[in-house]
């Protein structure tokens, strides 16, 4: 059985709509366990998956709480099952990359649940692999 996911707005700046993310999400959970047939990963473990979109100032917080980062950074996810999304990042990221907001919002979650699902991107060679992923699923969700 594949995790529950929720979609929570914590942030007031940017209106976000929940319910479309909502149902991304869900749809992105199915085709990340599709995507990999790997046993023991945290997306195939965990029971729910939390989705919380914060602020700019809240994501610096928990960058230097957990990574000792000054900075903020787009997202962070928890091996728990908690993806942290900075949605003032994401609407400055989709202008800079040329994305509309809500895709650069579902590319962030993709990226959450691909960590999750043992993907990592700290070569360049995971990165490449993660972002073939990302935009595959990505693509077969909408």
């Amino acid at each position: 059985m594949s995790p529950g996911v929720s979609v929570r707005n914590l942030q007031r700046k940017i209106p976000v709509n929940v319910s479309q993310l909502q149902s991304f999400a869900e749809k992105a959970v199915q085709l990340c366990l599709q995507l990999r047939k790997r046993k023991g990963t945290d997306l195939s473990r965990l029971r729910e998956i939390f989705v919380w979109l914060i602020s700019d100032r809240r994501m610096s917080r928990l960058h230097r709480q957990f990574l000792g980062q000054t900075s903020t950074t787009d997202v962070l996810t928890f091996q728990h099952g908690e993806i942290f999304i900075s949605v003032e990042t994401a609407k400055r990221h989709a202008v800079v990359f040329g994305n509309s907001f809500m895709r650069e919002l579902k590319l962030y979650i993709l990226h959450g649940l691909l960590h999750l699902h043992g993907f990592d991107d700290q070569t360049p060679d995971q990165a490449r692999k993660m972002k073939t992923a990302q935009e595959k699923i990505l693509n077969d969700a909408l």
